[in-house]
């Protein structure tokens, strides 16, 4: 079995430690890619340090996280824009909108992700979308622009059926992750009329980590986790799940 991880931060400081045995434990788990989504100019040069030390099993994207949109957001998407002339990219992310913890950058927040989104256009990639607390509003910027090319994932979807639904007709895939496994999950409810081929597995590790280890650091070894509990509730085989999710990922991203 061969399992893509289409959102992990290993490059970030809570893998300092040990970050050539998290990786060593994801191989032997089968977890044979990784794609990593950017944060901002800082997290850059860690990002790719990981992709240089295992070209074979890492794929970079750029991309300005909401969260990162301050008074700066244009130095940084300057900074976006020359990476993605300068290297290869495999998507434009992770971007969005997120409303959870503060709405003061929400206007320059929605026009960052116009910004990426023309870019990730003129580059022929997808994007990675970031949509705390912001489902609706991301929606309404994409049904805006209004560009048929535009497509991608949206990482950690946590929504409900109808919102899977229209992200779908809309040309987008739902990145599931570890609340998938959440005992007090209302997820594999909601996705149960969702056809496995619209979705890819994910970790976002060092967050959201899936049963038997919730609340510990997560990794990509744990995507394994998430798609043993997708077995059981589409009733496939762990081998079928890897196939389709893995080749839907491929199909996106270009790997």
């Amino acid at each position: 079995m061969k399992f893509i991880d289409t959102h992990t931060h290993l490059y970030l400081e809570q893998f300092d430690e040990d970050r050539d045995q998290v990786v060593e434990r994801a191989l032997k788990q089968g977890v044979e890619t990784m794609l990593l989504p950017n944060i901002d100019a800082d997290s850059v040069a860690p990002l790719w340090k990981l992709v240089d030390a295992y070209p074979n099993h890492f794929y970079p994207m750029a991309g300005l996280h909401p969260s990162s949109v301050g008074e700066d957001y244009k130095i940084q998407l300057q900074r976006v824009e020359q990476d993605l002339n300068e290297r290869k990219y495999i998507a434009v992310g992770e971007i969005g909108i997120d409303l959870y913890w503060d709405k003061t950058f929400e206007k320059q927040q929605k026009e960052a992700l116009i910004f990426q989104f023309d870019l990730a256009i003129h580059h022929d990639l997808p994007v990675v979308i970031h949509s705390r607390d912001s489902f609706d509003e991301i929606i309404e910027v994409i049904d805006a622009f209004d560009n048929p090319d535009l497509k991608g994932v949206f990482h950690c979807f946590t929504g409900t059926e109808s919102q899977a639904k229209m992200i779908i007709d809309r040309g987008f895939l739902l990145g599931i992750g570890g609340v998938y496994t959440f005992k007090n999950s209302d997820l594999r409810k909601e996705l149960q009329n969702i056809d496995i081929e619209n979705i890819v597995l994910e970790t976002d590790a060092p967050y959201l980590t899936p049963a038997p280890y919730r609340g510990k650091r997560n990794e990509s070894a744990y995507v394994y986790y998430v798609a043993q509990r997708m077995a059981e509730e589409y009733k496939k085989s762990m081998h079928e799940i890897a196939e389709i999710t893995s080749a839907n990922a491929r199909k996106l991203f270009k790997i």
